[in-house]
């Protein structure tokens, strides 16, 4: 039979989000994928039909904008697509000192990391309560667990995630409907390029993970319908870390690893 089950896949055109796309097809979901490029999307959606043959709808919206979650939403439910799986994975920061950086993108950023998850949750969890059954995969970060000089507000959006999740997780135990979180660390993705933060020092040297490895974490957690995976040993220990030590030892201590690198550093090749 043909499985007539739909996900839905904000950010679904490039880095984690495209790989848990690529996931969901391989199992047979049909999929609705979101992303600001009809270009972008409708290369995606033709990969993705004629490498595992199921449909895909693509839906252009600027999830910045504070109206475009409530009319994806609207779009979805009038065209009678019950979605099974709705995956939150568009997010995005900005790198700098808080009393530099450009308030206007900030808000932007919260816009797109805070309220867009909270809208499509609250639509779309009432109908899988109302169904008993569905999954959310909310994507967050191990930078919700900890504060964050010079990205103080992606992380704080993140820590936001985190614990939305969490509380609603627990709203809903008597229902057979799951939300897990997914939380990478430094990824090997377009983030840096688009938060202007390539010289961190933790982004330019240190390791970056294969966003396929990520989604593969997230999605078999979602499947597996538990409440939270940390993708990555050393993102587990680090985030382990944080959590015994005090909130103003880790901001030290993240202060350093986002410093921009000296320009006479030399710059590593990449091993991605």
């Amino acid at each position: 039979m043909v499985n007539q089950k739909f996900a839905l896949v904000t950010g679904a055109t490039s880095g984690i989000g495209r790989e848990l796309a690529k996931l969901l097809a391989k199992d047979q979901y049909n999929l609705v994928i979101v992303a600001r490029s009809q270009p972008e999307l409708e290369q995606t959606a033709s990969e993705l039909q004629n490498e595992y043959g199921i449909e895909v709808i693509t839906i252009a919206k600027d999830l910045f904008i504070k109206e475009s979650a409530f009319e994806l939403y609207e779009e979805i439910n009038g065209r009678g697509i019950v979605i099974d799986i709705l995956v939150n994975d568009a997010g995005q920061g900005q790198y700098g000192e808080f009393v530099e950086t450009d308030i206007y993108r900030e808000l932007d950023i919260i816009q797109l990391n805070i309220s867009a998850y909270v809208v499509l949750c609250k639509f779309f969890l009432k109908e899988m309560v109302a169904r008993n059954e569905g999954k959310i995969l909310n994507v967050s970060s191990i930078a919700g667990e900890m504060p964050g000089p010079l990205q103080s507000v992606y992380h704080a959006t993140k820590a936001f995630v985190t614990s939305f999740s969490e509380g609603v997780r627990n709203e809903i135990k008597d229902t057979n409907v799951t939300i897990t979180l997914l939380e990478p660390g430094v990824t090997d993705t377009g983030f840096f390029d688009k938060a202007d933060m390539n010289d961190a020092r933790m982004v330019k040297e240190g390791p970056r993970a294969d966003p396929a490895d990520v989604a593969k974490d997230g999605y078999e957690a979602l499947m597996a319908g538990k409440d939270k995976v940390i993708s990555g040993f050393m993102n587990k220990v680090m985030t382990w870390t944080s959590n015994i030590m005090t909130d103003t030892r880790n901001a030290g201590n993240m202060h350093k690893m986002m410093e921009p690198v000296a320009d006479d550093k030399k710059d590593p090749e990449s091993t991605n």
